[in-house]
């Protein structure tokens, strides 16, 4: 079926449930592996940073593949809804071992986070490209796409607070490495969940076949490299990824360590999605209203806002370390939406130009710098834990860290993100593309 401009809210629901996987996938090992490693396996805080980035810097490489992979994909189902299926259940396999090393030397345990996390950002990649590729195939329609992430975000929100919350609480009340086991496999349950909601979901689902253009791989990623405004609005949402993924990694070290308050990490992960799943759809109409690059600009402010007063943690009330994840909540929800409603306006303005559709090949570079983000921010504030003297132990240790540690998780959860989330406002002012000029490629 060709796309269309209004698609039913069946489609948009199903659609959107894919959020689940890609949102439990995303937030609970950058919430909890590199704990799990520092604090549970006894690994030093920079070789775990290594083991965290390492799976994630292949992703990098791996994703511009997976989507040119999916543009030439020929099956009855269309080009993306078999990746959702084959690499989803991939996934989730791998997710359910990652956290379950059995008992040997410390250096063949961090061997098998490697191999398993390597596994895992393999099939996530070919999961995440698709399904991020499939709005520009959805629908024609400006608005409507925005409408779409709405609903995608607002999923993604609910699954981030849902799995955020219950991971720790999950290893909490079982207590030591079992209590990771059996998170793991949680998780990995509700990853299959989103995974076959999305391709049952999408079966119905207005499809346009990719025409992919002539030429290699690096052909068509030398074009799109061309594309000035996709170049601005990635650049700008990869260095907020790395902010993100540096607050994700200091969740459960600011509880832990600063706040010193048992469900701290619970109660951190719902100020900071419940907002998002109140305001999303606000932020959604916000940018009917003055644009969505107007809006991806007030939301990033409220983020960097919110990320500047935790850094009072350490001598501020608890409730005021929450009132600021609340802020940064907020400011979470709009720049979820606002980029991911941007991307395919501009893959259509790409297909407009040169007459061949691309859509794989974009949201393939673009996760691959979603993904080098997210695995960066682990990685950096494994470092600054690192710098700070931060001291690895095993479950069966009790630790004291000294307050130059204290003082590099206070930071590195707020400071250094907020600092990010401001300077990558700098590319995002040279972006361009208008809701007519993206109109502009929708054939009458």
């Amino acid at each position: 079926m060709p796309a269309t401009d209004s698609l039913p809210r069946s489609v948009r629901v199903g659609y959107g449930s894919g959020s689940v996987a890609t949102g439990a996938f995303g937030t609970v090992p950058g919430l909890m592996l590199l704990p799990y490693l520092t604090d549970s396996l006894g690994i030093a805080a920079l070789a775990a940073g290594f083991i965290v980035f390492l799976p994630k810097a292949w992703d990098v490489v791996l994703n511009p593949v997976a989507g040119r992979i999916s543009d030439r994909t020929v099956d009855p189902r269309g080009p993306r809804r078999p990746w959702l299926l084959r690499a989803g259940l991939g996934l989730a396999a791998g997710f359910a071992l990652l956290f379950a090393a059995p008992d040997m030397a410390v250096g063949l345990e961090a061997l098998w986070v490697l191999a398993l996390f390597l596994a895992c950002a393999t099939a996530y990649a070919f999961f995440q490209v698709p399904y991020v590729a499939m709005p520009a195939e959805l629908t024609a329609s400006y608005d409507e796409r925005t409408r779409l992430m709405t609903w995608r975000v607002a999923i993604l929100a609910f699954t981030i607070m849902l799995a955020g919350a219950t991971a720790p609480a999950i290893r909490d009340a079982v207590g030591g490495r079992a209590g990771y086991r059996v998170m793991g496999v949680v998780m990995a349950v509700i990853i299959l969940v989103g995974v076959v909601s999305a391709y049952v979901g999408t079966r119905r689902a207005p499809v346009t076949a990719p025409q992919p253009g002539a030429g290699g791989l690096r052909d068509q990623l030398r074009i799109v490299a061309t594309a000035r405004d996709f170049r601005w609005l990635l650049t700008t949402f990869v260095i907020q990824a790395l902010a993100t993924g540096c607050m994700l990694a200091g969740v459960d070290y600011l509880a832990r360590n600063v706040l010193g308050k048992d469900g701290a990490s619970t109660i951190l992960f719902v100020c900071f999605v419940g907002p998002a799943l109140l305001l999303t759809p606000a932020w959604a109409a916000i940018g009917t209203r003055i644009g969505k690059k107007s809006g991806y600009v007030a939301s990033s402010a409220f983020l960097a806002a919110g990320a500047l007063l935790a850094a009072t943690a350490q001598v501020a009330p608890a409730a005021l370390v929450y009132l600021a994840v609340v802020l940064v909540g907020v400011g979470y929800a709009g720049c979820q939406v606002f980029p991911m409603a941007m991307l395919p306006d501009a893959a259509a303005v790409d297909a407009r130009r040169t007459g061949s559709n691309r859509a794989g090949v974009y949201t393939g570079v673009w996760t691959a710098g979603e993904t080098l983000g997210l695995a960066l921010g682990p990685a950096i504030f494994a470092l600054v834990l690192a710098i700070g003297g931060y001291r690895s132990s095993t479950d069966d240790e009790h630790v004291l860290q000294p307050d130059s540690a204290l003082t590099a998780i206070t930071l590195g959860f707020s400071v250094l993100p907020a600092v990010l989330v401001l300077a990558s406002l700098w590319w995002l002012r040279r972006y361009s593309l208008s809701a007519d000029e993206v109109d502009e490629s929708v054939p009458a």
